[in-house]
């Protein structure tokens, strides 16, 4: 069988056909120069990380991934810079202690890698996501093995050609492929790093966790942004429909919900959407492209969105006004959100918390108050106030809770705890 990617904004444009991937092989190999990469100074693996990053940086793969998944070029170039800044933020921590020691002898620990890492990443950062799992795998001298959504392959095998010649070969691999490859890397490797839908990750999480293997998933959202009356209303609208729709809004941390306490803003953020250009992702003005496929264009329709009458998969952004639309307990993956109302505070906080879901959730207040009872209460693993809940700061822990995530959590310095095993060592000395 063959993996096949178009173009969401030209579907007639195959962006990359290829066979599917020898997981086993790609694992072996991986296992093989892992042995080695471990056993590698610290400034050689630092020496190759800042390599690597230079690469990407030079590279024009922010116009494949505006061709393969539709992102737009602003957006694009982010991701290609961030990309970068996360290999050379990993290629510092390469220095950084790797354990402590205690009183009474010499009683010290020591973090060790734990082998292959098995990477299953989606398409929506088809180059961040990668990275910001890949890069601390390998800092701390672990081997990795990405399986890339099918939608990403294009870009997951570009980002592997610019990696491999700074590395030992096979230490990095690309397994192109579908669901039956995805098992199988989680079945071999020695660590599970997954991004994706909650339903895979629960099967995945499950997996590892029986095989007795560290895993961690991120598995979306249903993020709500909470507006008081004492808001900037004209800055909160502008920050939540760019969290809402940038991107078409395909992202884990989209704003999807709205709960507003005392204070109109359907009309406010209907305005503000309006306003954000739909088009050709190649245009540096588009803030909203396509979606991915015609699956998720059917899902955005189906949840009171509509399709626009162009080549590709368009949907018109839609802020919608119902108390009881599936939005508020189901999330789509798309240019769509809601708006409720809540009475108070409090109760707009509970309204956030109603879904199984708890990855990020936004306030928007100058009540300090406010601010510091959300902090203490809200239950979501990201907690922003007036800022939008859309954005990542890699040097930042990031991770869910309940439904959004299992397990350690990923980016900044705890990435080190996952990528690694703590060994306690005590010595005694001659008597």
């Amino acid at each position: 069988m063959t993996v096949l990617s178009t173009s969401p904004q030209r579907p007639s444009d195959v962006v990359v056909e290829v066979g599917e991937g020898n997981v086993g092989a790609a694992v072996d190999r991986a296992r093989v120069a892992q042995r080695e990469w471990a056993a590698a100074d610290p400034g050689v693996r630092a020496s190759a990380l800042h390599a690597i990053a230079d690469a990407v940086a030079a590279s024009d793969l922010a116009d494949l991934v505006v061709r393969e998944v539709g992102k737009p070029v602003v957006e694009a170039r982010g991701e290609v810079a961030r990309a970068a800044a996360i290999l050379r933020y990993y290629a510092q921590q390469v220095y950084d202690p790797v354990g402590e020691t205690y009183p009474g002898g010499l009683s010290f620990t020591v973090r060790r890698p734990h082998g292959v890492a098995g990477l299953v990443t989606p398409w929506n950062f088809p180059l961040a996501i990668p990275v910001w799992k890949a890069a601390p795998a390998l800092a701390f001298g672990n081997a990795a093995v990405v399986k890339p959504s099918p939608e990403a392959t294009g870009c997951a095998l570009a980002l592997a050609d610019l990696m491999t010649p700074h590395l030992p070969d096979g230490l990095v691999a690309v397994v192109p492929g579908g669901a039956p490859e995805g098992a199988e890397l989680v079945a071999r490797a020695d660590v599970v790093s997954f991004t994706g839908s909650g339903a895979v990750g629960r099967r995945v999480a499950a997996d590892a966790v029986g095989r007795g293997v560290p895993v961690q998933c991120e598995m979306g959202g249903l993020s709500a942004s909470i507006v008081l009356p004492d808001a900037d209303v004209e800055a909160a609208v502008a920050d939540i429909a760019w969290a809402a729709m940038a991107f078409a809004g395909q992202k884990c941390t989209a704003t999807k919900r709205v709960v507003a306490v005392g204070v109109d803003v359907a009309e406010a953020l209907t305005d503000a959407v309006a306003r954000l250009v739909v088009g050709d992702p190649a245009d540096p003005s588009t803030a909203v492209g396509p979606v991915i496929s015609a699956e998720a264009r059917a899902r955005v329709v189906g949840h009171g969105g509509r399709a626009l009458d162009r080549d590709g998969w368009y949907a018109r952004p839609t802020v919608v006004v119902d108390p009881e639309s599936r939005l508020h307990r189901e999330e789509v993956f798309g240019p769509i959100c809601v708006v409720g109302v809540a009475p108070d505070v409090e109760s707009a906080v509970r309204v956030a918390d109603s879904t199984e879901y708890g990855l990020v959730t936004a306030l928007y207040t100058r009540d300090l108050d406010a601010v510091l009872s959300y902090v203490d209460t809200v239950r979501s693993g990201q907690v922003k106030v007036n800022l939008p809940t859309a954005g990542v700061d890699f040097h930042l822990p990031f991770g869910g809770e309940r439904a959004s995530g299992y397990g350690g959590k990923e980016q900044g310095k705890a990435a080190a705890a996952f990528y690694t095993r703590g060994r306690t060592v005590q010595i005694k000395g001659n008597a």
